[in-house]
């Protein structure tokens, strides 16, 4: 695993750069914000091939999970990934509501992500 440092009008951002999947539970994800939140990043860029596929089923509650940890720390997380072929309607409206906010966002490409 990398971590990509970005800074942006004063805003450190950590982009998560991986071949493997890193956040297979809430406690993974945790571990990983707490990590970046003590190394003073305000923000997490990761992909979405980093994350289980069981993050994207809702029925499981781990997104809401973890993204309660992205909220307890205060940080704000971006996932990158291609959300275009997605078949879960509740999926689709759950990314089109995360967009309308600023806490955790979907984006296609890691130009939009630092945007």
């Amino acid at each position: 695993m990398i971590i990509q440092s970005h800074k942006i009008n004063n805003i450190e951002i950590a982009e998560v750069i991986s071949d493997k999947i890193l956040i297979q539970n809430p406690d993974d994800a945790l571990d990983l914000i707490g990590n970046l939140y003590y190394q003073g990043f305000d923000k997490i860029i990761i992909y979405e091939k980093n994350l289980t596929p069981d993050f994207f089923d809702l029925k499981n509650k781990m997104a809401g999970e973890i993204l309660q940890k992205v909220s307890n720390y205060r940080m704000k997380l971006t996932i990158i990934g291609d959300f275009s072929n997605l078949k879960s309607k509740s999926l689709n409206d759950f990314i089109y509501e995360s967009n309308k906010g600023s806490q955790v966002n979907f984006k296609e490409s890691l130009l939009e992500a630092l945007k």
